[in-house]
């Protein structure tokens, strides 16, 4: 499920007012360019993670009997399969 643009750019000012409060980081750059490059870092990850998530349910809809989703076995099949497409693309 994506998130609104609008809640991904609250994500992000609310991140770096964070960070820079608790002097975590030093800006050298312009805020708006730290904020737009924060906002597209995000919005990657979150089309990676949708993407993983396609991969993983396609996977578990080809097994040969069904198995019902958020199920205790549906659930650990789809965190270990999750896991290793991340693994897989490098993302864990």
């Amino acid at each position: 499920m994506m998130l609104s643009d609008d809640k991904i750019s609250h994500m992000t000012h609310v991140l770096l007012k964070e960070l820079m409060d608790k002097d975590i980081i030093d800006i050298i750059e312009e805020e708006s360019e730290v904020r737009r490059e924060i906002k597209r870092t995000l919005v990657s990850e979150l089309k990676v993670g949708e993407e993983i998530d396609a991969v993983v349910r396609k996977k578990l809809e080809s097994y040969s009997r069904q198995l019902v989703e958020n199920s205790p076995e549906w659930e650990v099949l789809y965190e270990r399969f999750f896991n290793e497409e991340e693994v897989r693309r490098g993302k864990k």
